[in-house]
């Protein structure tokens, strides 16, 4: 909903020519108070800057969490989040020198999710490229000895995760290599806690010119991304289907709620008609009935109205990984 706001923020020193926010079609579910990413309204934010003649796009997200390795109620989400970003950041880089991108993906290195997105826009993991590296065992950012993390969900990850990037690509006329990548390991200066509970990264890029132009190619090949796609359009379509039963449980709940109304109206009338003469009427548990019946079928009708509008956003997602899909085909 973006009630509390998406906690996206750039600093730079350099001016910022233009800004953009999008904020992402699907971010959970509103009635899972208990992890708040919908209250949230994860977005991608886009700042453009001019340094040395030099057009930056830099971008800054932080996509819907996993929470459960094991049963992943929000991978669908997750995706098409990742999409959605893979397709803004296609889409407004074009006329940049260089792009970054910069945030907490929530998502594995080999997660299909951070797949797709490096496939479809070409970017490159300054993790991987990175000629000095200093920081935590295999880059990890979210590790066990925070005091902020919750220990038993790093259990099967004795050193931690990896799940906040820094990736880049040049669009034209330039090269850019990461000749460092740090990250922090621990409390911040002259304090007891660290700033956060996950690890800061720091890259230090060398950008340069070449004579001849290049173009935003696809960062992997057709024949495997091809196949990151098929299995990223598989996890929607799964998701897509829970979608459409959550849609028809909501639907019938609204229904049974409004018929129990009509039943209860059709009560009071004839009671009021006197044809139910000589026996009470129960005014207190007929009120309760008659609020209850209400509640569940307002809660019912906006939660059906909810996986409506999920049901939707999946399926254009699936339709649009098809068209993807049928196009990178197309030039196999």
């Amino acid at each position: 909903s973006g009630v509390i706001g998406s906690g996206l923020c750039v600093f730079s020193r350099f001016p910022i020519l233009d800004t953009l926010l999008y904020q992402y079609s699907l971010n959970g579910y509103p009635y899972m108070l208990q992890h708040g990413d919908w209250f949230c309204g994860k977005s991608v934010g886009l700042v453009i800057i001019k340094i040395s003649g030099i057009i930056f796009n830099v971008y800054v997200t932080h996509l819907h969490a996993e929470y459960s390795r094991e049963k992943d109620a929000y991978l669908p989400h997750r995706l098409v989040q990742a999409w959605e970003l893979a397709q803004f950041i296609r889409h407004t880089s074009k006329a940049a020198d260089v792009v970054l991108l910069g945030g907490d993906l929530n998502m594995h290195p080999e997660d299909v999710g951070i797949r797709l997105l490096r496939g479809w826009t070409g970017l490159r993991d300054a993790f991987t490229e990175a000629t000095r590296f200093e920081g935590c065992e295999d880059g990890c950012t979210l590790i066990p000895n925070n005091c902020f993390t919750v220990k038993s969900e790093l259990l099967p990850f004795p050193l931690g995760i990896r799940i906040d990037y820094i990736l880049y690509k040049a669009v034209s006329g330039f090269t850019v290599k990461c000749e460092e990548l740090k990250t922090t390991t621990g409390t911040a200066p002259g304090m007891d806690i660290p700033f956060s509970d996950h690890e800061a990264v720091m890259a230090t890029l060398h950008i340069q010119r070449q004579g001849q132009a290049v173009g935003a190619n696809l960062g992997t090949t057709e024949p495997a991304l091809v196949d990151v796609v098929t299995e990223a359009r598989t996890e929607v379509g799964v998701g897509l289907r829970a979608a459409q039963r959550q849609r028809y449980s909501t639907g019938r709940m609204a229904v049974l709620a409004l018929l129990l109304l009509l039943v209860q109206a059709a009560g009071a009338l004839g009671t009021l008609a006197g044809l139910a003469a000589g026996q009470p009427f129960p005014k207190l548990s007929f009120s309760l009935l008659a609020f209850l019946a209400i509640g569940v079928l307002l809660l019912a009708t906006a939660l059906h109205l909810f996986h409506t509008m999920e049901v939707k956003m999946l399926q254009g997602t699936e339709e649009q990984l098809r068209m993807a899909l049928r196009a990178l085909q197309e030039h196999l």
